[in-house]
């Protein structure tokens, strides 16, 4: 993403909308409507443990309007919700996803290095850790959970349990540069995604190779496209790949803003919505909360969306499905 980015400080200033924008803008794109999305970032990894059920559950049941989660593959290829290539930080094994069956991974207390507030952070003194222990029954879960809900999930629990979700999903891989196992899981997730028949979903990668291939086996899902074509979109307007449905950017990077009212503007002239994310890439509190309402995003990828409900609650904010106010309405 810093190539993405670094060709903003060039592009952005000029952002303007295209000639056929009107057009485009029209186009008939559903995510344009569905706004303003509360987008629960790994379920909400400040609130609760990454990509976890009692994270995507308890984000769901304050309000959230969208869950979003990345996907890695087992040993015996199974798409299971993780964002780390290896369970070291997150959980109580070690070891790299791939090289592990699903039951193995599945076993792992995946709130074992939770602490609120702060996400997974390893080596701290065992009473910092509230949830640790209940994947393992060492003690109960809170009313309303189960032992279950605090392990690695599989892709297919997750889409079971969240029929009627909109649910946003970033193929990852063994590492940047493992190229082979980006397309694998590609592959994987195109064969489970055709099976459903939804339309509430979209899959996205910074491993543009990643998208192309989904994109070949799984063409009736929505995307948002991966590093290379967000920098071509950015620098020269080049529009990504058939079937972007969603640009989705960061905040700014080293204090340069990417997420401009301006760049907005042109990304829904040209029939994209905008979803924004943070992860470390700027400070996240409610009022960077307001001022990506305010610059017309139309989902905002929350870290903590519980802070994010009670403020579009407070603000009256529209949401999919639910009448309210829009300050970027002409």
């Amino acid at each position: 993403m810093a190539a993405v980015v670094a060709s903003v400080a060039v592009a952005v200033a000029g952002l303007v909308p295209s000639a056929s924008a009107s057009a485009s803008g029209e186009s008939g794109n559903p995510w344009l409507a569905r706004r303003v999305m509360n987008m629960a970032h790994a379920g909400g990894e400040s609130e609760a443990p990454a990509d976890t059920l009692y994270a995507f559950k308890r984000a769901v049941g304050l309000g959230a309007d969208m869950v979003e989660l990345d996907v890695q593959s087992t040993s015996d290829d199974r798409l299971v919700v993780m964002h780390n290539p290896s369970v070291d930080q997150t959980t109580n094994g070690t070891g790299l996803v791939r090289d592990m069956t699903f039951r193995q991974v599945h076993a792992l207390d995946a709130a074992y290095n939770f602490v609120p507030g702060r996400s997974a952070v390893p080596g701290l003194p065992p009473s910092s850790y509230p949830l640790r222990g209940i994947r393992t029954h060492q003690q109960a879960p809170p009313s309303g959970y189960r032992a279950s809900d605090f392990a690695i999930p599989s892709l297919n629990k997750v889409l079971a349990t969240f029929r009627h979700v909109p649910v946003n999903i970033e193929i990852k891989g063994t590492s940047d540069t493992d190229t082979a196992s980006f397309l694998h899981n590609a592959e994987l997730l195109a064969t489970t995604l055709n099976r459903l028949h939804r339309s509430d979903i979209i899959v996205t990668s910074f491993n543009d190779a990643a998208i192309t291939r989904f994109h070949e086996l799984a063409p009736g899902i929505g995307l948002a496209p991966g590093q290379q074509a967000l920098l071509n979109y950015f620098s020269s307007g080049t529009r990504p790949i058939e079937g972007t449905v969603a640009l989705q950017i960061p905040v700014n990077y080293n204090g340069m803003p990417v997420a401009t009212k301006e760049f907005i503007a042109k990304a829904h002239a040209d029939g994209y919505a905008v979803h924004v994310w943070f992860s470390g890439t700027a400070p996240e509190n409610q009022d960077a909360y307001n001022t990506l309402i305010n610059a017309c995003a139309d989902g905002i990828m929350a870290a903590w969306p519980q802070v994010l409900e009670n403020l579009l609650d407070q603000r009256g904010i529209t949401r999919p499905g639910r009448p309210g106010t829009d300050p970027c309405q002409n």
